[in-house]
């Protein structure tokens, strides 16, 4: 597997479980740019023609997506999938106790408890810059998928939270903002575990604020805080803190300070035909004495 991430940067599973565990509540209300991408996905199936029964939210939140996707496609059954057990009360509660077309897993991305050759859509919004190997995770989604099926996505690129990002370069040297893939390095994943036709475009995102200890508190409200396992191991100090908001202030513009977000969307297929590997190849047994005639015929049709 390609290491796309240093390993400083890499995300500190338990302390996602837990961020996203203690988000869960009060995600809805600070979500709004997730719900945005969701709605910008959902617009994509008036270009992508397909009618899928079955289809999978993975790193499906509080659900927000699944609703959008169960009006899309009504007779579709849905699984929906996160790391965040919290999360996923959430989202069942926002479903009817009878005749729910719904499901919910538990799980890690990139090591699925679910069947291959399952779904005709997987659905992933703002889900895969929290997985530090996106080849094991398009690995699942590709045994997930039908062939033919299709994987719809969006992730974050290396420009979001660029202002943030340098504020705190300019404090100390330590990781307070999260490492993004490149567009390319997505699209070159989906293709190196199988994945054809991938499709890829950007969209930039900015943000208002009044402060800068909005954007922070918002950050935090959705599970989206510093979790990267080369993070500074002891509390921030007010200094710091106080530092990074002043270095802010140089981006303010219209007596607003913005917060960039760079959003790859992409979608790819899962062949209908794909190449059979060698190792998948049948093997077949010839005795010696078969091997004998054969070439004593050969002889004999030459002479």
């Amino acid at each position: 597997m390609n290491n796309l991430i240093n390993d400083a940067y890499k995300i500190d599973r338990k302390q996602l479980h837990s961020s996203f565990n203690a988000a869960a509540v009060d995600y809805d209300a600070a979500s709004l740019l997730q719900q945005t991408v969701a709605n910008r996905l959902i617009e994509a199936f008036d270009l992508i023609k397909i009618e899928p029964v079955s289809i999978l939210d993975l790193g499906s939140g509080t659900g927000y997506g699944s609703e959008k996707i169960k009006q899309r496609f009504k007779k579709a059954q849905i699984y929906q999938a996160d790391i965040s057990s919290e999360m996923l009360k959430v989202a069942r509660k926002r479903e009817p106790m009878f005749f729910s077309k719904k499901h919910f897993v538990c799980s890690d991305a990139s090591q699925m408890p679910i069947a291959k050759n399952q779904f005709d859509l997987v659905f992933s919004n703002l889900m895969l810059q929290w997985c530090n190997d996106l080849d094991a995770v398009f690995a699942e989604v590709r045994r997930m998928l039908k062939p033919g099926g299709v994987f719809i996505f969006a992730t974050f690129g290396p420009d979001s939270l660029k202002e943030l990002r340098d504020c705190w370069r300019q404090v100390d040297d330590d990781i307070h903002v999260n490492a993004f893939v490149d567009m390319h390095d997505v699209g070159d994943a989906l293709i190196r575990n199988g994945m054809s036709e991938p499709v890829l475009s950007i969209e930039h995102i900015v943000l208002l604020y009044d402060e800068c200890k909005q954007l922070m508190r918002e950050l935090k409200n959705i599970g989206a805080h510093n979790i990267n396992q080369g993070r500074r191991k002891t509390l921030t100090g007010k200094q710091r803190l106080q530092r990074v908001e002043e270095h802010y202030e140089s981006y303010r513009k219209n007596c607003k300070l913005p917060a960039t977000y760079e959003v790859v969307y992409g979608h790819a297929w899962r062949p209908q035909q794909e190449k059979v590997r060698r190792d998948e190849l049948s093997s077949q047994s010839i005795s010696l004495e078969k091997v004998r005639q054969d070439l004593k015929a050969r002889k004999n049709n030459k002479e």
